[in-house]
């Protein structure tokens, strides 16, 4: 059991009347957890009581929370179903812990995105569409049919065809027709916009089919593709394109699906635009590879569908209202007007979809998500949206003991609005709920019955419980979190001079009521304003995009379990070089996945068995014991006698100890050593830079993306505007100061550095700042105030303004 600072949480007043957890079955008990970086920890967490998990970022904290008692309860859960059953379910290995004692069903509402499927919208992935749909089917006139009639992913379609029947003991078949009739709109398909195609993108219309002409990603004339063009039979395979008749043409670019055979393989030839519609235009772009991206961007153009106006609907589906209000307008409307209008609804016949309707759209407006319509996209909703989302089906649930699960929740909070997530989740607590919440924010950790602290570093160098009590004795107990809690920053004595501005004019996305204003440059800005100001519109619909912006999101960075830190970042490229010239080989074989793989795992280091419907296993690696390199391999090393290092061995170093190692001594490496000094820079020092990538945070993502973009300015010119959106999340109280030191270092470089931030540390410590508001959705979308932060603070005209001055205590 790791030693820890340990005091009794006095129960809070609303909780008088029940004991302190003094048995096991108030407690929910882990011994022995060593997943991830935790050193065989052991602490004991009361029930129905709300519990805030603190530490540095790589403390630990998720590996304790998600990566142990969450996972441990979910596969518990899933085990009670069939064998049968389990085999349609994600399936996961138990967690590293001897005892995991008290569990209650775990429901996890994270930060993960709500997916990118372009098809999928608020409505949709909330319960709020489908009910809309069937009050629109009852009440709606004209009628026009069942709920899929008012469906945009239902398509309507009628033909006929063979159904067996049996009669008098005898099979008979007979020809039926059927029709079904969906809301799609057959424009778009229910997508909501079409594009146009740029044909010079597709190819080269001076070139032949045997003189390669495609200039499709994937297109190559020696593949699968160029077989099926040039042995269709359709076209002169030595006649340019330019001279192809109307007919040809029309062949390459939109012949239907049609069967061919070559070299007696029965195949399918398809046109062009179709088969690129269904591979490329019709998935979400952010989930392309790069090189399709570039493509899609370069070849397509994206409108709103002219047929329905960017509603999805049919023309039937946009006919049928209630009260004049078609369920487009319904979906169109911001839900806080939304809900006002169900309100006043009031048809006996459909009176408890009516209830179950109104308290869905209520809790959109109670958890701060009132100005989102629900035609919105999901895939376009930030990370912190994308969790009050997820936890409005909660809300209203009547399951008690339960165990929910938080990441934190205050993520893309105003000030103004985090005082509201902490009465959601202490009622969550009063209905007798277990409450797991990791934060970092001090307004958040103060509602707590009990903090647990993880430390006392990161990495290596925590997964330890250094402190377990209440909030007060979490002040006195001298942890890094216990120092750092009621930690202020101070407005600076003096700002910056913008070198010039970058002018946006007339902006109208989402709810921007056509803002005008200029962003100074060569300061530090910070934009700020309730959550739905309009903050994110004005910056990423506005200013990326433009020459010389680079924007740093918190977005998945794509890759798969063999991608890491040294390679996402290029560090691993000089490292294979140093390695291959100390010791006279090719730098291929310090790569894991090239030559240098261990021959049995392939250089994964694990081999994954699949059990069907039961939880996969992967196993180390008896070869290489997890090392992922052939033996050989291994035998090679770089550095002096005293510290030489194999591969692996520098693999699993981090940031901080890998730095040293090729910053001196016969390791120097100077271009790994200026990489790895940017990861330290922006407080990744304690990762491994073997690390896999899918285990690292959204913070921890945004800024490794910041530190690989660092490296790119100065190029032609360009890179001189940063764009970073809440670069404090997952940023301990004790980190926030780095990050503000590296704002500065970016800014004292000769950048221009832009941050969309709710942190008052940052505001504080801004040049510049820009207010939107004054409130959210269509009570927002305007500037509210531009200037220093000290004259906001002594302004005080805005919700931003009132909160800085109580923050910086003026």
């Amino acid at each position: 059991m790791s030693t820890a600072t340990r005091t009794e949480s006095p129960l809070p007043a609303q909780h008088a009347d029940v004991s302190h957890p003094a048995d096991s079955h108030d407690l929910i008990r882990v011994l022995g957890a060593r997943v991830n970086n935790l050193k065989d920890i052991s602490v004991d967490i009361p029930k129905r009581r709300l519990t805030v998990f603190t530490g540095v970022s790589g403390s630990g904290k998720s590996s304790l929370v998600f990566g142990t008692i969450a996972a441990e309860s979910q596969r518990l859960i899933n085990e009670t179903y069939s064998a049968f059953v389990q085999g349609f379910m994600p399936t996961s290995a138990r967690p590293d812990v001897d005892v995991l004692d008290g569990l209650t069903t775990a429901i996890i509402v994270d930060q993960e995105r709500m997916g990118a499927n372009p098809r999928s919208t608020v409505g949709t992935a909330t319960d709020a569409n489908a009910m809309l749909r069937i009050l629109f089917s009852r009440l709606g006139r004209p009628h026009i049919g069942s709920s899929q009639a008012f469906s945009f992913n239902v398509a309507s379609i009628s033909g006929a065809g063979a159904v067996t029947l049996e009669r008098g003991g005898q099979k008979v078949k007979e020809r039926r027709e059927f029709s079904i009739t969906g809301g799609m709109c057959p424009r778009c398909e229910g997508m909501g916009r079409v594009n146009d195609i740029d044909l010079s993108a597709l190819y080269d219309e001076d070139k032949s089919l045997n003189e390669g002409p495609f200039t499709i990603p994937g297109y190559s004339m020696e593949g699968w593709y160029g077989r099926i063009f040039i042995g269709s039979g359709f076209f002169d395979p030595d006649k340019p394109i330019r001279d192809y008749t109307k007919k040809e043409l029309h062949d390459l670019l939109h012949r239907e699906p049609t069967k061919i055979k070559i070299d007696n393989i029965n195949l399918t030839y398809e046109g062009l635009i179709p088969k690129i519609q269904k591979s490329m235009l019709s998935k979400d772009i952010d989930s392309l590879q790069p090189h399709v991206r570039a493509f899609v961007e370069r070849a397509a153009t994206f409108t709103t569908c002219p047929e329905c106006d960017g509603t999805r609907l049919s023309e039937a589906a946009r006919s049928s209202k209630i009260e004049g209000i078609s369920i487009a307008d319904a979906c169109a409307m911001q839900i806080s007007d939304l809900a006002a209008w169900v309100r006043g609804l009031d048809e006996p016949s459909v009176a408890p979809l009516l209830a179950t309707l109104r308290h869905t759209l209520d809790s959109f407006v109670e958890i701060g998500l009132g100005y989102l319509s629900l035609d919105r996209p999901s895939g376009t909703l930030s990370g912190g949206e994308a969790q009050r989302t997820k936890m409005i089906r909660h809300l209203g649930s009547s399951l008690t003991d339960v165990t929910y699960v938080f990441d934190e929740p205050t993520i893309g909070l105003h000030p103004h609005d985090i005082a509201r997530m902490n009465v959601l989740l202490q009622q969550l607590r009063d209905k007798g709920n277990t409450v797991l919440v990791v934060e970092h924010k001090p307004e958040a950790i103060a509602i707590a019955d009990h903090v647990v602290d993880l430390g006392p570093r990161a990495g290596t160098a925590g997964g330890e419980v250094v402190f377990e009590g209440t909030v007060e004795a979490l002040r006195a107990s001298g942890t890094l979190t216990g120092r750092h809690l009621d930690d202020r920053a101070a407005l600076k004595p003096s700002v910056r001079a913008a070198s010039g501005a970058l002018e946006v004019r007339g902006a109208d996305t989402h709810n921007l009521r056509g803002v005008d204003v200029d962003i100074p440059l060569g300061v530090l800005v910070v934009v700020t304003g309730v959550a739905g100001s309009g903050k994110s519109s004005l910056i990423h619909g506005s200013v990326a995009g433009r020459d010389g912006v680079v924007v740093i999101d918190q977005g998945a960075i794509r890759g798969s379990r063999r991608s890491n830190p040294a390679t996402y970042t290029g560090l691993l490229e000089p490292i294979r070089k140093a390695f291959a010239k100390a010791n006279g080989v090719k730098p291929a074989l310090f790569s894991a996945n090239s030559e240098g793989a261990c021959p049995t795992c392939n250089g994964a280091g694990v081999i994954y068995t699949d059990l069907a419907m039961m939880a996969g296993v992967a196993t180390t690696c008896e070869l290489c014991e997890g090392k992922r390199f052939d033996a050989a391999v291994l035998e090679y090393h770089l550095g002096g006698p005293e510290n030489a290092r194999d591969i692996s061995e520098v693999l699993a170093m981090s940031v901080t100890d890998a730095e040293a190692f090729f910053g001196s001594g016969d390791a120097r490496t100077p271009a790994a050593h200026k990489i790895l000094e940017r990861l330290a820079d922006v407080g990744l020092g304690y990762l491994t830079i073997g690390q896999p990538l899918t285990t690292l945070s959204g913070g921890e993502r945004q800024r490794l993306k910041l530190a690989t973009r660092m490296g790119e300015k100065g190029r032609g010119g360009f890179r001189s505007v940063y764009i970073l959106d809440e670069p404090t999340t997952g940023l301990h109280l004790a980190d926030v100061e780095n990050l503000l030191g590296l704002l500065d270092r970016l800014v004292d470089g000769g950048l221009s550095v832009v941050v969309i931030e709710h942190h008052q540390a940052v505001m504080a410590h801004a040049d510049w700042i820009i207010d939107l508001g004054p409130g959210a959705g269509h009570d927002g979308g305007r500037i509210v105030f531009e200037g220093t932060p000290a004259d906001l603070v002594a302004d005080r005209s805005t919700l931003t303004g009132e909160h800085l001055a109580a923050y910086v205590g003026a």
